[in-house]
């Protein structure tokens, strides 16, 4: 059971990696000498935007974590300004409510969409 457990955060730290590498390739910009910014005082620009969203869903996949009986390894989390989306499935009908309601304790999150389903036992209907 253990090995189990290795091998499921094993896989989440790659994923995590993963993510946090292709989001910082593509929000890359090139800067051009006497470019300057035209972005109103106090407003974010599309890049602090994705850099936010993608900070909420790694709090709120660690939160998912946190809790040793939820299997995460098969949820995915969406993040845009404060909402939340959750899909994938997990083991047990209770832990859809209770998924939310962690990724609703989670500070910065506005709203939560549950797209959560019941996974079905391998060879049944």
């Amino acid at each position: 059971m253990k090995s189990i457990q290795v091998i499921v955060l094993g896989v989440s730290t790659l994923i995590v990696a993963a993510s946090m590498n292709a989001g910082s390739q593509t929000g890359q910009t090139a800067s051009t000498p006497g470019a300057s910014a035209m972005a109103a005082p106090g407003a974010t620009s599309p890049a602090n935007g994705k850099k936010a969203d993608r900070a909420l869903r790694r709090k709120v996949y660690a939160a998912i974590g946190q809790h040793k009986e939820i299997s995460a390894g098969n949820i995915s989390v969406i993040a845009r300004d404060g909402a939340v989306t959750l899909h994938g499935t997990v083991t047990d009908a209770s832990q859809i409510d209770e998924v939310a309601e962690i990724a609703k304790g989670v500070p910065g999150v506005t709203s939560v969409i549950n797209k959560l389903t019941v996974q079905k036992p391998f060879g049944g209907t």
